[in-house]
């Protein structure tokens, strides 16, 4: 796969992501790619509008594309670094590939997944940090809550 392809698959994520905060959410999209490169299945964080704590954006796309024989030779592309319970969804499916937008907001578990045979690719695509720190920004104890922490 070309960086071009990891750009055209970023901007399914993004518009999840936009699509979130436009619901009132947090705004991390994710999308899962097969091996063909064609979209299985796409999503956004609805923490907040289903009040779920488990539904993030790449729980969302992995939900989205339903049920494969095998994970083997899919990607999973998401606006930020993962954290480390869709760090875990990664690697209990055998997901081979994490394309990630951004890491400045949140660095996640993606050195985890790397050490552990994930290929990870990792953007550092503007557009996905300046929507992600706008967003923290407006709404910290949000986001705090979505992370886990306490916001200060």
């Amino acid at each position: 796969m070309s960086e071009e392809d990891y750009r055209r698959w970023l901007a399914v994520a993004v518009g999840e992501a936009k699509a979130g905060l436009a619901e009132g959410g947090i705004p991390i999209g994710a999308a899962l790619i097969g091996s063909d490169g064609r979209v299985l299945g796409s999503g956004h964080n609805r923490r907040v509008q289903d009040d779920d704590p488990s539904v993030h954006g790449e729980t969302a796309a992995f939900r989205n594309a339903g049920r494969q024989r095998s994970y083997a030779g899919t990607t999973m592309v998401t606006t930020l670094s993962p954290c480390w319970y869709c760090s875990g969804l990664v690697r209990q499916f055998g997901i081979g590939r994490v394309v990630i937008g951004e890491a400045r907001n949140f660095y996640g578990g993606h050195d985890w997944l790397a050490e552990n045979g994930v290929d990870i690719v990792l953007l550092d695509d503007p557009e996905c940090a300046r929507l992600m720190a706008d967003f923290v920004e407006a709404n910290p104890r949000l986001w705090y809550e979505d992370i886990g922490e306490e916001a200060d």
